[in-house]
């Protein structure tokens, strides 16, 4: 699918502000993929469409997730994750992509998960420093990128646990595991 088409099909699902976040993201994934060697068709479609669900009711999304068989765990905590997980399997009826690296970027791009591909790296650090993100340590976390990609996503990590700390949030379990994971990697390490 080429760039034009799939950026018209995912602007009738979004709001004008969010759709230009969809352009952002598109092109610091590129940008990610480019410097750090994944795919770069890839990161450009998993980017388009990460926020494909981002709108879709409440109840539709809940719906999704109860049929499907996705984690249960998902509907105990924030429903902003949801249309992460319903947006791969929306993306993938609706749009018709059915490759699994595409559709495991937009899966885990708000959660991350332990050990993720290169290509899940690129995009959820893209949806967190795209330029039109502006909130506190973003700058440090752009900085981290251009030098490397794994302590950048590490510094993002911690940023989001601590902003959910701090507004006394539950936080995914799938968040810390995606941390310790990249720690663990970062010092050599493997999981027990």
């Amino acid at each position: 699918m080429e760039r034009h088409e799939a950026l018209e099909i995912v602007k009738k699902q979004l709001t004008e502000h969010r759709y230009q976040h969809t352009i952002g993201v598109m092109q610091t994934a590129v940008a990610l993929a480019e410097q750090y060697g994944a795919d770069v068709k890839k990161a450009e479609l998993a980017a388009i469409f990460h926020d494909y669900a981002k709108f879709r009711p409440k109840e539709e999304m809940e719906q999704i997730i109860l049929e499907q068989n996705m984690p249960k765990d998902l509907l105990l905590y924030n429903t902003e994750l949801w249309h992460a997980p319903v947006g791969a399997y929306l993306v993938e009826k609706e749009v018709g992509i059915n490759d699994v690296e595409i559709l495991d970027a937009i899966r885990y791009h708000t959660s991350g998960r332990p050990n993720m591909p290169l290509l899940e790296r690129v995009v959820y650090l893209a949806d967190y420093i795209e330029p039109g993100r502006i909130f506190p340590g973003v700058d440090e976390v752009r900085e981290l990128a251009k030098q490397d990609l794994n302590k950048a996503l590490i510094k993002a990590l911690q940023n989001t646990i601590q902003f959910l700390m701090n507004k006394n949030q539950a936080i995914y379990p799938d968040t810390f595991y995606t941390y310790n994971s990249l720690i663990m990697e970062l010092k050599g390490e493997t999981a027990r």
